[in-house]
């Protein structure tokens, strides 16, 4: 088996395609563009560089019932790690649908599936390899072939659950899973008996206005990938400083933890439908000495856009 991770962000709550499909669609607005960035161990130079996009949006409205969405949505992710050795590409379309619980469509249960079709390269004139080295001095050249050549790739299958309920119209809490890699494709640049292993997702969350001014916003995820695993926790605080809950500008102000890693600060602003994120992961792991506690830095973009007379019920948001 592939014991290597799949990309991951910080702010797994800004990327919602890349954590699970039945998230698409599944917002009050008629589009969302997302986009991430993610550098990862800045002391380690090129460690992990990833970067995000989706779109998605919900489609046939006057098809189905007013309180479901049927939602639709393409994404793309790259990721380089050592130095630009090894860099994944991949592409994905998705698909959802949320049915509604309860007349006001309050409580809504959906399922999501994802196709994903991805890409491996490895530049092998980057590495260094033990037969490299001879007793006549380093040779630079090496007997060890990539049999499959430098380049790989492969069909993905994804899919997901999510509910998402609010007691009031105002407040939201959810709770979603999700599997990728149902498939288990085959990898390898020098055989193909290596299967890319599944990662299962369990994460939920909720938005609870406190006043007129604050609300917090809370969040929570457990991934599993083979033997690796990861628990990240954590709550923002988010001030409508004009006071318009239709159109809010707000400012929110947190920390997430990823426990025995990183503890991460983040800031956000929100306005005309667009928030933008940034966070820093410090390390706290035995690591940190080689990182200097330098996590990485994290940029996250969303735009939803809303027409002037839409009035949506509160979904998931952290």
């Amino acid at each position: 088996m592939v014991k290597a991770q799949d990309p991951h962000f910080s702010q797994f709550f800004a990327s919602p395609l890349t954590l699970n499909p039945a998230f698409t669609g599944k917002f009050a607005g008629s589009w969302r563009l997302a986009a991430n960035h993610r550098d990862q161990w800045p002391s380690i130079p090129k460690a992990y560089v990833t970067t995000s996009a989706s779109i998605d949006f919900p489609i046939l409205k006057s098809k189905i019932p007013d309180s479901d969405v049927f939602g639709v949505g393409i994404s793309g992710l790259t990721d380089a790690s050592a130095n630009n050795i090894l860099k994944l590409n991949y592409g994905s379309v998705s698909m959802s649908y949320h049915k509604a619980l309860d007349e006001n469509g309050y409580s809504t249960i959906g399922a999501g599936f994802q196709g994903t079709y991805s890409s491996l390269n490895l530049d092998i004139s980057k590495l260094t390899f033990e037969d490299m080295l001879t007793q006549n001095g380093f040779t630079g050249t090496t007997s060890d072939i990539l049999t499959n050549g430098s380049n790989q790739s492969y069909f993905d299958i994804n899919a997901g659950l999510l509910y998402s309920g609010s007691t009031n119209g105002e407040n939201n809490f959810y709770l979603g899973a999700s599997m990728y890699h149902i498939n288990r494709p085959k990898v390898g640049f020098k055989d193909k008996n290596w299967y890319l292993s599944g990662r299962i997702s369990l994460h939920g969350g909720g938005s609870f206005p406190v006043s007129d001014i604050l609300t917090v916003h809370s969040s929570l995820i457990h991934q599993i990938q083979n033997k690796a695993s990861e628990t990240t926790v954590g709550v923002a605080l988010a001030a409508n400083v004009n006071q318009d809950v239709e159109n809010p500008t707000s400012i929110y102000i947190g920390s997430w933890v990823r426990f025995n890693d990183a503890v991460i600060p983040y800031i956000g602003l929100e306005f005309g439908g667009l928030r933008i994120g940034a966070s820093y992961d410090f390390n706290i792991s035995t690591l940190k000495a080689a990182t200097a506690s330098r996590g990485g830095s994290e940029f996250s973009i969303i735009y939803i856009r809303r027409p002037a007379e839409y009035k949506g019920i509160p979904c998931p948001k952290f």
